[in-house]
């Protein structure tokens, strides 16, 4: 069945679209605006590291360089020249939740996406040398990312502390362990279960007219064979554990603190509280940590504060860079007092105006292309199963008062809701 819809008192222009479903459970988004001879393609599936197996991290990002290794009609590495010979552009990335594939081309070119992405879902090419090659790939990715980098580790080492023993315990790069011990049938096996229709939404956005869009979805996508996986229950996400607090040495000429609350996930409705919590908390010069430890103090070279949010659970991080001597204990002090203000503290009408408007403008200027809105459609229907939350995302965020922050302060921005992790130099041998 065919859904037309839009709606929204906070955005100027409605964000329109058609939306159905195969028979073979693919959820398909259709997008027209026809101000550019452009259409873009983003293809989700619902499959991120939080799916894999303990002692089998990486899988979900090393399929992400997997999928571009050529299937029954295409040869390793053909995606990527098509789409550029067709004047378009190619890409992919993985998270926690999910992984998606998008291009963007001439809109004559329609066509040519929707076999390259059809035969891929359908028939990759999940051989030894394709495997051993891309393993190697994202080994040296993983080298450069993160081992080998100032503060690399900072993620990782939250999240096994955060999430110990629950789900989001790794990050998408995986172990170089996991990645060296990786075996070929557990690859194909990843492939089977989680690269299939029912578990995918493709979003067509652009220059495309809706019967014609349609037609050619249903033509390339309606032959492919369901896998019926089942989603597995992953462990409950439990708040409140205790505080945990660890030094890191690592190759860094500053120390460092970062400071993680684990909080509820992107479906939440505190999740916005929480959100315009860390922009008055720490975006920008003229936020409170900012103005307090580095303007005022003089302790910290920089800080910041954001909101790592995953669909079932997510993290409030505050950090900070120091100086050369820095006294982290200090600092982690200080900062932990302006994070407790805010369970006591009025948040200004001023504060409160400014983190909205940053809000706003965030979601107006994600939806400036058609990628970009694709990308909105797509997010709404695989986390939401409410793909019209696209034209009432500002509202959600514009509602909020100072009473609600204050709220989701005092229940999740607690020392025994949250990891300490002071960056120390490495000692000079």
């Amino acid at each position: 069945m065919f859904i037309t819809t839009s709606g929204s008192k906070s955005q100027t222009s409605k964000i329109e679209f058609e939306e159905f479903d195969l028979n073979n459970g693919l959820h398909v988004i259709l997008h027209k605006d026809n101000t550019n001879p452009i259409v873009s393609i983003d293809v989700w599936y619902h499959v991120g590291s939080k799916d894999e197996d303990p002692g089998r991290t990486g899988f979900a990002h090393l399929f992400e360089h997997m999928m571009f290794q050529g299937s029954q009609n295409i040869g390793k590495a053909e995606h990527f020249s098509y789409v550029q010979k067709a004047g378009g552009t190619v890409n992919g990335t993985t998270n926690q939740d999910r992984t998606n594939y998008f291009e963007t081309v001439p809109s004559n070119q329609l066509e040519l996406l929707l076999w390259l992405e059809s035969d891929r879902m359908s028939t990759l090419q999940v051989t030894q040398d394709n495997f051993d090659n891309q393993r190697e790939v994202v080994k040296e990715e993983k080298r450069q990312r993160y081992d080998n980098v100032p503060y690399g580790s900072r993620w990782g080492e939250m999240m096994k502390r955060v999430f110990k023993n629950e789900t989001y315990e790794w990050i998408p790069i995986g172990s170089m362990d996991d990645l060296n011990s990786a075996d070929l049938g557990y690859a194909q096996d990843f492939y089977r279960k989680y690269y299939s229709p029912d578990n995918a939404v493709v979003v067509l956005s652009g220059d495309i007219e809706y019967s014609n869009a349609k037609e050619l979805v249903t033509k390339y996508f309606s032959g492919l064979k369901p896998a019926g996986t089942k989603k597995r229950k992953y462990p409950e996400i439990k708040f409140n554990k205790g505080e945990m607090k660890d030094i890191v040495y690592d190759n860094i000429q500053l120390p460092a603190v970062y400071i993680a609350y684990k909080i509820p996930g992107t479906t939440s409705k505190e999740i916005h509280s929480l959100e315009l919590l860390s922009m008055i908390l720490g975006d920008g010069r003229s936020s409170r940590l900012y103005r307090d430890i580095v303007y005022d103090r003089k302790s910290a070279k920089s800080t910041g504060s954001f909101v790592w949010d995953n669909e079932l659970g997510g993290l409030f991080i505050v950090y900070a860079t120091g100086f050369k001597n820095t006294n982290l204990d200090s600092l982690e002090a200080n900062i932990t007092d302006i994070v407790n203000s805010l369970e006591n503290t009025e948040v200004t009408e001023k504060e409160l105006e400014k983190a909205k408007n940053s809000v706003e403008n965030d979601i107006t200027g994600s939806m400036q292309t058609v990628l970009g809105k694709a990308d909105a459609l797509a997010n709404y229907w695989t986390y939401f199963k409410d793909t019209n939350r696209i034209n009432s995302a500002a509202d959600d965020f514009l509602k909020v008062s100072s009473k609600d922050m204050i709220a989701a302060a005092k229940k999740y921005l607690s020392r025994d809701n949250r990891v300490v992790l002071l960056y120390e130099p490495k000692p000079v041998k």
